[in-house]
């Protein structure tokens, strides 16, 4: 095994309340429900507080239908606040349909006689002081599992419990989810899979809108702000520790074709987005024109904006895309479907995974209107061997995954498992696992390889941060507990994470470290944004290390044709089939901790040259021999282990990592 460490840069209407939960909590008083929710009668104020977040919608929402439903001529008060810790990673296109769902929002609760009140800054100010203002007895709102969101909820709650209030008790924090499962306890949901489906848990029928009393209180209730009004807010409440946000505006492919232009190299003319696919938004121009009824916000959007009526009908044409439409908004979708579908199912995704960030339609509903489609079609009739359409297909495997991971991360969140903290992070939309130990010290990112997860680094995380460091370590997206959505995965997808990660959640430079894959995608963000990255350590690394050679195809051409998917499909089904026999031969020791799943299109962003004077994958010595022969500012570090050091000498390998991050400092 060869360890690499590398300098860089300076620095470098309510049924009955079947669905009733109550579990402890830090929180004074905590109600989690599934389904329907009915709040008990209580002594304080009259007025109920409905706190919107990523629940734009009046439509299948039970902490509304409750709060309308508590008491008939109680106030009930929708508000919104404008929080930069919630808003916090939102792109100027989720910005910008953040706020087409709340002007619709605003408009759907005018028309019942109520009003969406709208704050800005910190919630826990601004929802008590409103709590004031309209004397609160019960604040509803959503569960929460992002660790960030979970912490503005605390403070909240901490913010009702510590004031006093002239007409009696504090206000009571009513939390509610809407899931599409019927579970009992989040503590006793299976964490495998295959487990979980054999269970076959009921599902829930979301809730109708409930009617909504008028909201006759005399109160300021706020306009919404321009977009650039809302950007202008966010970027005053930035900190010092806000300074790299700006690296998150370019992405890493348009980096790399402008830095090889500049050295004459010839690339590929297809463009690829963010996501690391094909860049669909150049077919549409980019003159962002808006266009009438249309259920874009222009010609070149391919997310659905809007409030819940556009959602619903979008979701509507989506399903019925093969039935052919003479509306002209609905073939306006159609064509972005063909345009989007950059692989089987990947569409939906992409059109509506905003719509169900924000929460302007609900899981459950996007789920029973596409089972409801697919039993119109089929005479009622619901068949075993899979759906009719492959947009039902699509959008059943995407909510049923995303309603998976959620689980998965409200169970970390109510209950320990490992040695250390889970933490759960929201990055474009799809939510990330990872932990933080330590409070002081230079800051480490460990980055675990192919077909782990940051449970890999078990035995390194405490022990590098009981010498002084604040250590992370994450698991990437399609890895692990971390969400598995249908996208096109690649090297510069996974680089764009780690730099969101360090610049949202570490807010400093860090000390890159990874393995495996892992390496190779450490060792491109540290040379795209080597602003982030104070050294580059490298344990066994993925990716091919060749003297004077800088090209990285940028272009897709050909990956889309038929024979180029029949390929892959062969080379998944052989690596499915070998997949125990392959994690064996590469993590030798303790195999439990790697994720057995292996993921579609893994293996095009892998090279197979890797160091280690044991390793299975490569020829070490040649390998070693090579860097230090081309790159003498590389320290390698020879050890007697296989491709996961880390994991099978860990003890060796901690020291190793602290002697040189102190020496580093």
């Amino acid at each position: 095994m060869a360890l690499l460490a590398l300098r860089i840069g300076h620095h470098l209407g309510l049924p009955v309340p079947r669905d009733l939960r109550r579990r402890r909590s830090r929180r004074r008083s905590l109600v989690v429900a599934s389904g329907a929710v009915k709040a008990a009668p209580r002594d304080g104020g009259d007025a109920a507080v409905v706190w919107f977040k990523h629940d734009l919608r009046v439509d299948d929402h039970p902490g509304l239908a409750a709060a309308a439903a508590a008491e008939p001529r109680r106030p009930v008060v929708p508000l919104y606040v404008f929080d930069r810790r919630i808003l916090a990673g939102y792109s100027d296109t989720m910005l910008e349909l953040l706020l087409f769902a709340l002007e619709d929002l605003k408009m759907v609760l005018k028309s019942q006689e109520s009003d969406l009140l709208i704050g800005l800054g910190n919630a826990e100010d601004v929802v008590l002081k409103f709590v004031n203002e309209v004397q609160a007895g019960l604040v509803y709102t959503e569960e929460e599992v992002e660790y960030r969101v979970r912490n503005v909820l605390a403070s909240v709650e901490s913010s009702l419990s510590n004031a006093s209030f002239t007409w009696g008790n504090a206000p009571e924090l009513v939390v509610w989810s809407a899931s599409l499962y019927d579970y009992k306890n989040p503590r006793e949901l299976l964490t495998s899979h295959n487990k979980f489906l054999k269970e076959k848990l009921p599902m829930i029928t979301p809730l109708a809108a409930a009617p909504l009393p008028a909201l006759n209180v005399e109160i300021e209730t706020g306009s919404l702000p321009t977009l650039e009004e809302l950007k202008g807010f966010l970027k005053e409440s930035r900190t010092s520790e806000d300074n790299w946000v700006h690296l998150k505006s370019t992405s890493a492919k348009s980096i790399l074709r402008k830095t090889l232009s500049q050295i004459k190299v010839k690339i590929g003319a297809a463009s690829s987005d963010s996501d690391g696919g094909e860049d669909i938004t150049a077919y549409y121009g980019t003159s962002g024109r808006k266009i009438q009824n249309s259920m874009f916000a222009s010609e070149s959007s391919i997310q659905v904006r809007g409030g819940t009526e556009i959602t619903s009908d979008a979701l509507a044409a989506y399903l019925k895309y093969l039935e052919g439409t003479g509306k002209a908004n609905w073939q306006e979708l159609h064509d972005k479907v063909r345009l989007t579908e950059t692989r089987d199912g990947a569409s939906f995704c992409i059109l509506f995974g905003p719509a169900l960030q924000l929460g302007v339609i609900s899981r459950r509903r996007v789920y029973h209107e596409a089972i409801q489609y697919e039993r119109d079609r089929n005479a009622g009739f619901i068949s075993p061997f899979g759906y009719s359409t492959p947009t039902v297909t699509a959008a059943v495997d995407a909510i049923c995954s995303m309603e998976w991971y959620w689980l998965l991360a409200l169970k970390s969140q109510v209950c320990s498992e490992g040695n250390y903290p889970v933490k759960i992070w929201r990055w474009k939309g799809h939510l990330i696992q990872y932990t933080s130990v330590g409070h002081e010290g230079p800051s480490v990112l460990l980055v675990h390889g192919f077909g782990a997860s940051l449970q890999h680094f078990r035995d390194n995380v405490g022990a590098i941060a009981d010498q002084g460091c604040r250590v992370w370590a994450v698991t990437l997206l399609g890895f692990g507990k971390s969400e598995k959505p249908n996208i096109n995965y690649s090297e510069l997808l996974w680089s764009e994470l780690l730099r969101d990660f360090i610049v949202d959640v570490v807010r400093e430079p860090v000390h890159l470290v990874g393995n495996s894959i892992g390496g190779y995608i450490c060792a491109i963000t540290a040379g795209v944004w080597p602003s982030l990255a104070r050294s580059l350590i490298l344990l066994n690394t993925a990716g091919s290390v060749v003297p004077s050679y800088s090209f990285i195809p940028l272009s897709e051409e050909g990956q889309s044709s038929w024979f180029s998917r029949l390929q892959a499909r062969l080379l998944l089904l052989f690596l499915r089939s070998r997949a125990g026999g392959i994690l064996k031969e590469y993590y030798p020791t303790r195999t439990k901790r790697v994720d057995k799943s292996l993921m579609d299109e893994i293996i095009r962003a892998v090279s197979s040259n890797h160091t280690g004077m044991k390793d299975p994958l490569t020829k070490s010595e040649s390998f070693v021999s090579m860097l230090r022969t081309h790159y003498s500012k590389v320290h390698i570090r020879e050890l007697d282990a296989g491709h996961a050091p880390h994991d099978e000498v860990p003890d060796e390998v901690n020291s190793l990592l602290c002697e040189w991050i102190k020496d580093w400092r």
